[in-house]
């Protein structure tokens, strides 16, 4: 008598050893390892692959490590737009509130309470002129820029300090005119 699955469910068809066999990665001649080549600074190999940390892809090769040197000009331009948006109420204060320090925040907060560059009308849209910088110290950047608002002109001064370990750039000070 011949047991098969269905008179017996304990009974298991038998196969040769290696018909379904599956090959694991390890047992494959061509399997690659599981951990990726680093170089030894921590990033990635040469071949594209993705880096290990995600500041790892922000560093140049020869830079110095520690908080990464950024381009005046560029800073105090992207700090001088979102300024100017908080100053005529397009963004809330509160969004630069991490970007600055406590005395600047209410340098800040005044200037927007006293409505320094408030708009004339929804048409009227802030145009900013070249922004103007300048570094006294490795640390410190100073920047102006003209805002034009339909027949009126501003200008808004300001200065970013590097604080803290991690070295993030903040507004120490604010002016409108």
């Amino acid at each position: 008598m011949t047991v098969s699955p269905r008179t017996c469910p304990s009974a298991r068809p038998t196969a040769a050893p290696t018909a379904h066999r599956r090959v694991r990665p390890t047992e494959h001649p061509t399997a690659r390892p599981h951990h990726r080549a680093r170089t030894p600074d921590g990033g990635c190999d040469p071949t594209g692959r993705r880096p290990r940390h995600p500041r790892a892809a922000c560093t140049t090769p020869g830079s110095a490590p520690g908080p990464a040197r950024h381009d005046a000009g560029a800073l105090a331009a992207r700090f001088a737009h979102q300024l100017v948006e908080v100053l005529t109420g397009a963004r809330p204060s509160g969004q630069l509130m991490r970007h600055t320090s406590l005395d600047g925040y209410g340098q800040l907060a005044s200037l927007v309470r006293a409505g320094a560059l408030r708009r004339g009308g929804p048409a009227d849209r802030p145009r900013l002129g070249p922004v103007h910088d300048r570094s006294p110290s490795p640390d410190a950047v100073e920047a102006c820029v003209r805002v034009d608002l339909g027949r009126r002109h501003h200008m808004v001064a300001f200065r970013l300090e590097q604080r803290g370990p991690a070295g993030q750039w903040q507004c120490t000070a604010v002016e409108a005119r």
